[in-house]
């Protein structure tokens, strides 16, 4: 796997239209702004099995700025597939560089989601634990936890979750 600048992503497409951009970003936020070009293949749901392109052909990924897209160019490659590329800064760099996009109805990122979900979640749990049950302080120290988790490991539980809710669906 390697690493390209969105400016050389778009270079090399330009040069050879057969490599295909794979945006693995929820169908949401695909359709609220994405690379001119790019094909919608969401991370929660890509199946390696059903990937139309063979294990040796040049692959480019984008995301939102490109954690997601690195964990699908790993996840690809520990299947076999030999040439992927992930885009660093993915379509937050691709837009900021000047480069075609198609834009659409503008959606909340997943990330800014998950922040507002954790972040309700904690204010929730404190309020219960003041004023209705101790208990309450729970919720706050589970979503604590899984936030720490969710920095450790790269992973956001959380995130999976939001992912498949109906407003991320297209």
């Amino acid at each position: 796997m390697q690493n390209i600048s969105v400016s050389q992503s778009f270079d090399k497409r330009k040069q050879n239209s057969d490599i295909p951009l794979i945006d693995v970003r929820t169908p949401a936020e695909y359709g609220s702004i994405h690379a001119n070009g790019a094909v919608n293949h969401p991370m929660e749901s890509l199946e390696i099995d059903e990937i139309p392109f063979s294990k040796e052909q040049e692959i480019h990924l984008i995301c939102q700025s490109g954690g997601r897209s690195m964990k699908v160019s790993q996840k690809l490659e520990a299947a076999g597939f030999t040439n992927i590329v992930n885009i660093e800064g993915g379509t937050s760099a691709w837009h900021a560089a000047g480069l075609p996009v198609v834009e659409g109805k503008k959606v909340m990122s997943l990330e800014r989601q998950v922040r507002i979900a954790a972040g309700s979640l904690v204010v929730i749990g404190v309020a219960v634990g003041q004023f209705v049950h101790p208990g309450g302080f729970a919720l706050s120290a589970f979503i604590g936890a899984g936030l720490v988790f969710a920095g450790v490991t790269d992973t956001c539980g959380m995130g999976m979750m939001i992912a498949k809710m109906p407003w991320n669906r297209a």
